[in-house]
């Protein structure tokens, strides 16, 4: 016996529960008998009556079994206490005491210790978190249940703290990333732990991402605030005030509680960049937004390791995303392909291709992660403010839909039709801004494919997207709308205030950031222009039409003419730009080929007027409607129209 008492024992409770031996060997005991002994130690008296130690282990009875039970227990316990020759446990009459604690193996919910190994802790407890505390007991009693659930938040807890100080001390990669995957693992738990949102943040912010977040969100209220201050009055629909009431719509300030689960596939890496890291920074650009609530405690955001994830699962009638991203491989360069599913529907709600280039960089990679982020985060939104307004009608929504769908066909009878179509979605109240916008948007592209023909077109333009803004002042979509109508009025101030605001409300949306272009471009400021449209292209690599021609005119107006057909000739229907192609090809001294748009133009538009067209046509300064001219009159449409 004397050698046994000799014995060290550990006991170890994370990823089940086992008793070992100095050598690492299990050691029978009976299971319950173990939990006893971790409930007394986590118990800083180290002892409990038996009448809460059978509640423990059976739960509340009134027929007396658990005491029943647990006189059997402590006979078994001391049976095998003997054999060891170890007592871990005392047994009175009317409680239970520990006498002789063994070491805890994985000792999780150790305190102290050398502050210089923060990190060597934090790795410990993390693998310890990983294979959960007292997994696959088997206890079914309610108590237990609650007590193990307790220890579990300690422990997480113990986490927070122990990151927090490695945090401070990680230097090397590995350190780095452990310190990113145990933050994200926290925040994953706990969703509403604003404590950790700031950790988290804070170990981020060496990337400047809290930073980009934080002036996005600084800018937006800034400008919101600033036009709400210039607007007294809004425009009513029907005679009504069109504002959402409280329970349509939520409010900027209030978060959508959408669990979002992030889907990394890493089957196919791609050479060269650091795919994981992309995930992770888009994870972490999503909590900076503050918009969004991703994940609840039932669900939460996963960041798979390793080449492996695990399929989403989320509760009956919860309104869920999977946002899934991949590298594909195959194509000239690296590219990530991502898509947001409604998790409901399997509807894909967005889906984008992204070069990555031949190599990665630091600033690519902050790129990426920003966009997608930013795009994830306005496409939930948008989806929830869709579903509350159309839950009332299916059939509007498709009429909608079909709006939407003609409207991405520059034409005007594509416009008229989905005007039609939009008209009709909204008829049943017409306060879903969305909606708005895009019937505002018919009426300022056929005022452009009219040739300017119809003042009254734009004040249409203008009354619906101020309705817009009525129903929905913190979305982008009608201050965009609002700004390009603006810009065709002359309006050049109050047109690139909104196409701010806009780009400020919706950061990563590649279509705002085009009508800001062209908006830049009728103000004279076609070197920016170029600027912006370009990057609207790199975000949208399948640009609609509409971008190609503003790179088109304003590389004309900036006298690269050869760049300015380059564009036009990327177009799906060249004939949109067709006075663009007339005027390049003269300035380039191709008379013939310029003849030939003129020709056309002449044939698609027969009273098509110069002149006129020239008048209306929205440049702020001078010197761009001069080239312009110079470049239609070398054309030939004065000689032309003469015969």
């Amino acid at each position: 016996m004397r050698v046994a008492n000799k014995i060290m024992f550990s006991l170890h409770v994370f990823g089940g529960l086992k008793l070992l031996d100095g050598d690492g060997r299990e050691v029978a005991f009976p299971e319950k008998g173990l939990l006893i002994l971790v409930y007394l130690m986590m118990d800083p008296n180290m002892r409990a009556p038996r009448s809460a130690i059978a509640r423990f282990l059976w739960g509340r009875d009134d027929n007396g079994s658990a005491q029943v039970n647990l006189r059997k227990l402590v006979s078994r316990i001391r049976a095998r206490q003997a054999e060891l020759g170890k007592a871990f446990l005392h047994f009175t009459e009317t409680a239970v005491e520990l006498k002789s604690a063994p070491s805890l193996g994985d000792r999780p919910f150790s305190k102290g210790g050398d502050p210089g190994s923060a990190v060597a802790t934090l790795k410990s407890l993390a693998e310890a978190h990983e294979t959960e505390f007292l997994k696959g007991v088997s206890c079914q009693s309610a108590i237990f249940f609650q007590w193990r659930e307790a220890q579990r938040h300690r422990h997480s807890l113990r986490l927070k703290e122990v990151l927090k100080v490695a945090a401070e001390q990680a230097s090397t990669r590995d350190e780095i990333a452990l310190v990113k995957d145990v933050a994200t693992l926290l925040l994953g738990i706990d969703p509403d732990d604003r404590d950790m949102h700031r950790i988290l943040l804070r170990i981020f912010d060496a990337a400047g991402e809290v930073e980009h977040f934080r002036q996005v969100f600084e800018r937006r209220s800034a400008l919101l605030a600033s036009w709400s201050d210039r607007q007294d009055t809004a425009p009513a629909l029907n005679g009504q005030s069109p504002v959402l009431s409280e329970k349509e719509v939520a409010p900027a300030s209030r978060k959508l509680k959408i669990p979002l689960l992030l889907l990394p596939s890493f089957d196919e890496p791609a050479e060269g960049h650091d795919v994981p890291a992309l995930i992770q920074g888009i994870t972490i650009g999503l909590y900076a937004l503050e918009s969004l609530d991703m994940g609840d405690r039932r669900t939460s955001v996963r960041v798979s390791r390793g080449g492996q994830h695990t399929a989403a699962t989320f509760d009956h009638g919860d309104r869920s995303y999977i946002l899934d991203m991949r590298p594909s491989i195959g194509a000239a360069e690296p590219q990530l392909f991502s898509q947001l599913v409604d998790a409901g529907t399997d509807e894909v709600l967005w889906a984008e291709r992204i070069g990555l280039g031949p190599s990665s960089s630091k600033r690519e990679g902050e790129t990426v992660t920003r966009h997608i982020a930013l795009s994830v985060a306005g496409q939930i939104e948008r989806r929830e403010m869709m579903r509350s307004y159309f839950n009332r009608s299916p059939m509007a929504y498709q009429r909608y839909l079909a709006g939407k769908r003609y409207l991405e066909r520059l034409s005007i009878p594509n416009l008229q039709r989905a005007r039609s179509e939009l008209v009709a979605a909204l008829r049943g109240g017409g306060d879903f801004a969305p909606g708005l916008s895009s019937i505002a948007r018919t009426f300022s592209k056929e005022w452009v494919l009219t040739s300017g023909g119809d003042k009254a077109l734009l004040d249409e333009a203008e009354n619906y997207a101020l309705q817009a803004i009525a129903a929905r002042n913190d979305i982008a979509d009608g201050y965009r709308e609002l700004g390009l109508t603006k810009s065709f009025q002359r309006a050049n101030d109050e047109s690139i205030e909104a196409l701010k605001l806009a780009e400020a409300l919706n950061p990563g949306h590649a279509g705002i950031i085009a009508d800001h272009a062209e908006v830049l471009l009728h103000s004279s400021r076609p070197e920016l222009a170029l600027e912006k449209i370009e990057r609207a292209i790199a975000l949208n690599p399948l640009s609609p039409d509409t971008y190609l021609w503003t790179a088109s005119v304003a590389s004309y107006t900036l006298g690269r003419f050869e760049a300015a057909l380059d564009y036009i000739g990327r177009m799906a229907d060249p004939r949109l730009a067709d006075r663009v192609s007339a005027a390049s090809w003269a300035m380039l001294g191709e008379e013939t080929r310029a003849a030939f748009f003129v020709r056309r133009i002449h044939k698609t538009i027969p009273d098509f007027d110069v002149d006129r067209w020239v008048s209306v046509v929205p440049f702020k300064e001078q010197w761009q409607r001069d080239i312009y001219l110079e470049g239609l009159h070398r054309a030939g449409f004065w000689k032309d129209s003469t015969n």
